[in-house]
């Protein structure tokens, strides 16, 4: 029976990622937790309009994708080099559905967000992630404050 604690944590690639990390990193060296770091890739490839140089608009998509997948890969190594057993997906959809799916398949034990702390406005018209895998998650959810406090 497999009693290691699975972590998965999102990461959107932000200021707010190093702090993120540095919970994690605290958080799984405890538990001896294993680590699966997420990015959701926005936009989806198929749902991006290309009106004005459609080749232009592709290939400066598919760099901000390869260079996407290259920090979070880097993040996975950083993690693997302090002994913590750690992978990374780039993910395309639904932020928070996105999240949840990935959660579900790989069985993980817990999910952490960060939560920017943008303003009640802001919440109110786009939402939170954070909010939404909080509302929607069967499984624990550590949020990790990430803004300033002033």
């Amino acid at each position: 029976m497999d009693n290691e604690i699975k972590i998965l944590v999102c990461v959107d690639l932000s200021d707010a990622t190093e702090i993120i990390m540095e919970k994690t990193e605290s958080l799984a060296k405890r538990l001896s937790a294993k680590v699966w770091l997420l990015h959701n890739a926005l936009p989806e490839p198929g749902k991006v309009e290309f009106k004005v140089d459609p080749i232009a608009a592709r290939e400066d998509l598919a760099k901000r994708y390869h260079d996407e997948h290259r920090q979070i890969q880097e993040l996975a190594q950083r993690l693997r080099d302090s002994g913590i057993e750690s992978s990374s997906l780039l993910v395309h959809g639904a932020t928070v559905e996105s999240i949840l799916t990935e959660a579900a398949d790989l069985g993980v034990d817990m999910i952490i967000v960060g939560s920017h702390g943008r303003s009640a406005m802001f919440q109110l018209l786009l939402g939170s992630v954070s909010e939404g895998v909080l509302h929607k998650s069967r499984l624990p959810v550590l949020v990790i404050p990430t803004h300033k406090r002033g």
